[in-house]
């Protein structure tokens, strides 16, 4: 499998091939500035000295420190150690990590549940480390015949040990071992399918916490709750996240920049303006313009 030098690149193949891809990333590799994108994040930390911005909580990033980033989630390194900057960074595509996960086993869920302790983070033991090395090790190796179903196979075997140690990690936490250690998926699942699905469908109207409320006969608090505890976001963010996505999409078609902000439910420009740029990296005009070369 090939293994990239560059997120952008990484991210791009796991958005082509909806399926993962891994970047190596050393000293020399520009990070990229606060953003989000359309998949899931495992962030390694082999050499730290760095500080992580992962929606405005600030995290101090050790060797061995391994942080779980869901599509909806900006994020950026907010510090680097320019001298010892090494990290390895998966790019997973949700939809191809939802196909494998079971009533038993919730591969999604170190991207969902967030701990008020752990939030993002767990410090892997140096066995642990060794063991999710000697995964990115096997990704690595060149093969021929049969290096779809292998790699494969490596991966959901890197999942599975990734949601292990978060969730034993999660259990440890006084308070969080009933949540943390729960790996059956979501009793709410389908009814938050039902809702992520109308969102994506009326992204261009005015879309509130209110009206969807009342449009599922929920309680608003209670829509809030279980949409987080499902998802590992909220409901605004969510729908922030799905609009840029949609702008971002609709930019690198071509379309003017007035035009996809309301086609993407922006009644207001600045707010667009101001929600890209910030989750992006870039102002949405500059984006445009890369998106064409």
């Amino acid at each position: 499998m090939l293994i990239h030098d560059s997120c952008q690149a990484a991210i791009q193949a796991c958005l082509d091939t909806k399926t993962f891809a891994i970047a190596r990333l050393f000293s020399e590799e520009k990070t990229m500035r606060i953003h989000i994108h359309d998949c899931y994040e495992v962030y390694f930390s082999i050499a730290g000295g760095k500080q992580f911005l992962i929606d405005n909580r600030v995290y101090e990033v050790e060797s061995g420190d391994v942080f779980f980033i869901n599509q909806f989630e900006s994020h950026y390194l907010s510090k680097i150690d320019r001298d010892n900057h090494v990290r390895v960074v998966l790019s997973i595509h949700p939809d191809y990590l939802k196909r494998f996960s079971t009533e038993q086993t919730d591969l999604n869920r170190c991207f969902t549940y967030r701990d008020p302790i752990l939030g993002h983070k767990v410090n892997l033991s140096e066995e642990e480390r060794k063991r999710f090395m000697y995964y990115i090790h096997k990704l690595s190796e060149k093969r021929e015949f049969g290096q779809d179903l292998l790699d494969q196979t490596v991966f959901l075997e890197l999942m599975t040990f990734l949601n292990y140690v978060f969730i034993s990690r999660c259990a440890k936490i006084p308070g969080s071992a009933r949540d943390g250690a729960h790996s059956v998926p979501s009793p709410h699942q389908s009814r938050i399918d039902e809702i992520l699905a109308y969102i994506d469908q009326h992204l261009v109207e005015d879309i509130n916490i209110t009206m969807l409320a009342s449009h599922f006969y929920l309680n608003s608090s209670y829509l809030c709750k279980i949409f987080k505890d499902t998802t590992g976001t909220t409901i605004n963010r969510y729908i922030t996240a799905k609009r840029i996505s949609r702008a971002k999409a609709l930019l690198s078609e071509g379309r003017p920049v007035a035009e996809t902000c309301t086609l993407c439910g922006f009644g207001d420009y600045s707010n667009f303006l101001k929600a890209f740029t910030k989750a992006v990296g870039v102002s949405p005009k500059k984006y445009a313009a890369y998106s064409r070369y």
